[in-house]
């Protein structure tokens, strides 16, 4: 799932009537990469089914036969692009927003704090490129539902993970699992009603409902720990 932050640049087009470069040999992980990186910019800001190849053949400055190569049909260029967004979780995604603040619990809302920026950016436009393939793609696609899914699981997991660290602030039994699953769906839903409104309303409502959800546990854990310390 990207943020503002997982906007990949797009390379360099040919010059208007000139062909790419002949290739020379087989093509090179760098053409592999730069399929990858224009087939996922152009399905965000597309969608999947909107997207021809040889769109992404004159975006990416490829020739046919260097992107049959590595990917021999859309659905596994669309394959490539799933497992490229899970290689691109966390450098793109967690690591960013735990640059922005050591807080464990403050992590959670930077990290949304990027997709609000990154909405911003593009006029509540386009939304979660994951997000939108899951609409997409994954009731027809097993392969890219399951990459979808994993895509969605590693995101909770680091989102768990920062709650594990925030350890006593939050109350005994809390389910850091469900909880970052949570988290995950306010980001998710507050992108698609933001789209459908056209402001950032509505995820800004959500957060706000969010944070204050995460005030109460921290109370709560805080009257936990004057109870027990009462208790000794």
């Amino acid at each position: 799932m990207a943020t503002r932050s997982m906007k990949l640049p797009r390379h360099p087009k040919p010059r208007t009537g000139a062909r790419p470069a002949p290739a020379q040999g087989q093509p090179s992980p760098d053409t592999r990469a730069r399929i990858l990186n224009t087939a996922f910019q152009l399905f965000h800001e597309q969608g999947y089914h909107a997207t021809g190849i040889a769109t992404i053949l004159r975006e990416a400055g490829v020739h046919p036969g260097s992107m049959y190569h590595f990917f021999p049909s859309k659905d596994a260029l669309l394959v490539g692009v799933l497992e490229h967004a899970l290689e691109l979780l966390r450098p793109a995604v967690m690591d960013p927003a735990e640059r922005r603040t050591g807080d464990p619990i403050g992590r959670v809302f930077e990290l949304l704090e990027q997709y609000r920026e990154g909405m911003h950016a593009w006029g509540c436009k386009m939304g979660c490129p994951i997000g939108n393939l899951a609409l997409e793609v994954a009731d027809d696609n097993a392969v890219a539902r399951n990459l979808v899914h994993r895509n969605f699981e590693n995101w909770s997991l680091a989102v768990q993970k920062w709650l594990d660290e925030a350890g006593g602030r939050l109350p005994r039994g809390t389910d850091r699992a469900q909880l970052s699953r949570f988290v995950l769906t306010v980001m998710e839903g507050g992108i698609m009603q933001a789209r459908a409104a056209g402001n950032l309303a509505p995820f800004d409502d959500s957060v706000a409902q969010l944070r204050a959800y995460f005030d109460a546990l921290e109370k709560l854990a805080k009257s936990e720990q004057e109870r027990r310390k009462a208790r000794k």
